[in-house]
């Protein structure tokens, strides 16, 4: 018998004497009372949890006690519980218990309560604990006993699918008995969240149920997942190192950008080096007004004028090769008595130049160069097509600054103007039915070419509207965005007649008007320039039936407000144009068509 064992009394119920009487061991028991509560007979210890009699009994009659089992599979001879010892006395003597697996066959004449079918009741269909019962009472089960043995560990190995047998944990160094039977292995414990196989092996055991204490160390998983191989780590690394490389790419080319920035910005080491952009083609596309520019440049003039008391400068531009060029008469009057005008072209050269014919009306006057050769002339446009909103690009020497080139647009049409008048009598007024531009034009641009688009004349810069003065062509006050032109079609025909016969003529009705009349319209006076006709006879408005005191309201369906409109609308004709007015004349309108007369100018 090994010492700190409690031996339990094995024997019939009845109370046995003899050999079959109860023997005490040399530990504690577990009471000195027969189950059946009998004080005089023999004393039998219950048994404890998972010990139960085979139902045989030995020559003796004594019953042979199988030792607990602990669920799990072995191979034959192992994992059994080895059968109890008797000693010369008929005692029994209870081995240490061990884990056992399902025994197998020829394993030591012991026999498999399942397959024999001895399985107690308690065992059919229900589940068992992982552990089984302490039958020792050992701490913290039982009674306090620190000379007895902890019990053993189960290992919950779970069986093979395909009825292979599982581990078991190594039996114990004990030599099994024969003679005794082995327990049968406790059902699985169900698995929450598993399911369960008819044998009771969990299908998908939890990762706690798989645990394994004696295994290899191996990472905790406590969510089951099996954990990456080689070739997943090698990839893992290379995508790793792929990333790393990109976040350098990035960083260097940001770096590497910032400091290239501040070396270009600083110009990096030593002199200085400012970026610039390299040369480039010097034509510009024709319809621009930097290819009008250079077009029209070379025929545009300076015209230096010195007089007896005053003297001024002005622009011109060329209208043939043989050297005559056109301008304002204004830019010319002081040399009309005998006054010096000198004309330098925009390559440089100067010459001298002598008055053609000039015309005080229209403000227009021709002079001519001579000894000068390869001139250029301006192409001339048709003022009648221009409309209100067209690119124009107006060239001249404003303040004595040559080739001065702005540009705008026609920011009006068909504007009645009139300038000069210092006479007082009104000899040297000019009647312009002008093109109105935005483009900046100063004193100094008068007689220069407004160039359309296309590069052709379509106006003759005249005057300016300045801040607080009316029009002016000499003053000495700047553009205010208000400059007016004569249209081209008028000064071709003034040109072409000074150039012919030195004076101009002038379209006219062969009235005399009422230059104090304060309503709208134009009325002809009562009588005429040193007491004559208001109505010259035998001239267009009395044959077209004019009388002395009508008011002609309109010429050619367009509204007149004074007299000096209507006769900024007749100069917009030639003499032989014919004209449909409209009279008012004692309350009533009546309509009358006349032909225009003609008149020399001075």
């Amino acid at each position: 018998m090994n010492e700190g064992k409690p031996v339990p009394a094995a024997g019939p119920e009845q109370g046995a004497s003899g050999a079959g009487a109860a023997h005490h061991a040399e530990g504690p028991t577990n009471g000195g009372t027969a189950p059946g509560g009998e004080s005089g007979g023999d004393f039998e210890l219950p048994a404890p949890a998972g010990v139960r009699p085979h139902g045989e009994t030995d020559a003796e009659g004594d019953f042979e006690l199988e030792r607990p089992v602990v669920a799990g599979t072995g191979d034959a001879g192992h994992g059994l519980a080895n059968p109890a010892t008797a000693d010369g006395d008929g005692d029994f003597e209870l081995e240490r218990p061990v884990a056992v697996g399902t025994a197998q066959e020829g394993s030591a004449g012991h026999s498999d309560p399942r397959q024999s079918g001895d399985a107690p009741d308690a065992l059919d269909g229900r589940p068992r604990a992982l552990h089984d019962p302490d039958p020792y009472n050992t701490p913290p089960y039982g009674e306090p006993g620190p000379w007895a043995p902890a019990p053993p560990v189960q290992h919950p190995a779970a069986a093979s699918p395909h009825g292979a047998a599982p581990r078991s944990t190594p039996a114990p160094s004990d030599a099994p008995v024969p003679g005794m039977t082995a327990m049968p292995a406790p059902p699985a414990a169900p698995v929450p969240g598993g399911s369960t196989d008819p044998s009771g092996v969990p299908s998908s055991p939890s990762p706690w149920q798989n645990y394994d204490p004696w295994a290899p160390r191996a990472p905790f998983q406590q969510n089951g997942v099996a954990l990456p191989g080689a070739e997943q780590r090698r990839r893992s690394g290379r995508k790793t190192l792929v990333l790393a490389g990109v976040l350098i790419a990035l960083l260097s080319g940001g770096v590497g950008g910032v400091v290239g920035t501040a070396w270009e910005r600083d110009g990096g080491i030593g002199e200085v080096r400012l970026p610039q952009a390299g040369k480039e083609p010097a034509g510009r596309a024709p319809d621009s007004v930097a290819g009008i520019a250079a077009r029209a440049l070379p025929s545009v003039v300076t015209l230096h004028v010195k007089g007896t008391s005053e003297e001024g400068t002005g622009t011109g531009f060329v209208l043939d090769g043989r050297g005559h060029i056109l301008t304002n008469n204004h830019v010319v009057q002081p040399a009309a008595a005998g006054g010096e005008i000198t004309v330098t072209f925009n390559g440089g050269q100067s010459a001298k130049a002598t008055v053609v014919g000039h015309d005080t009306g229209y403000d227009l006057a021709v002079v001519r160069v001579t000894g000068v050769r390869g001139l250029t002339p301006l192409p001339l446009g048709n003022s009648d097509n221009v409309e209100v909103g067209d690119p124009v690009v107006a060239i001249g020497a404003p303040f004595d600054l040559a080739g001065t080139v702005t540009s705008g647009i026609i920011s009006a049409k068909e504007r009645p103007i009139t300038a000069g008048g210092q006479k007082g009598d009104g000899s040297d007024v000019s009647y312009v039915d002008a093109l109105q531009t935005d483009a900046p034009i100063n004193p100094g641009n008068s007689g220069g070419p407004l160039l359309d688009g296309k590069g052709r004349v379509v106006g003759i810069n005249s005057a300016i509207r300045s801040a607080g003065s009316g029009s002016d062509q000499s003053g000495q006050a700047g553009s205010i965005g208000l400059g007016f032109a004569i249209p081209v079609n008028q000064a071709k025909r003034v040109a072409e007649e000074l150039i012919n016969t030195g004076k101009a003529t002038h379209p006219v009705i062969g009235v005399t008007l009422d230059m104090n009349y304060t309503g709208d319209g134009a009325r002809v006076g009562a009588k005429g320039a040193g007491g004559g006709p208001a109505v010259t006879r035998g001239g267009a408005g009395d044959k077209a039936g004019v009388k002395p005191g009508d008011v002609i309201t309109e010429v050619d369906g367009v509204r007149v407000h004074s007299g000096e409109e209507l006769i900024i609308r007749t100069r917009a004709h030639r003499p032989g144009d014919r004209l449909e007015l409209t009279v008012v004349r004692g309350g009533a309108e009546r309509r009358i068509t006349l032909v225009l007369g003609s008149a020399d100018g001075s």
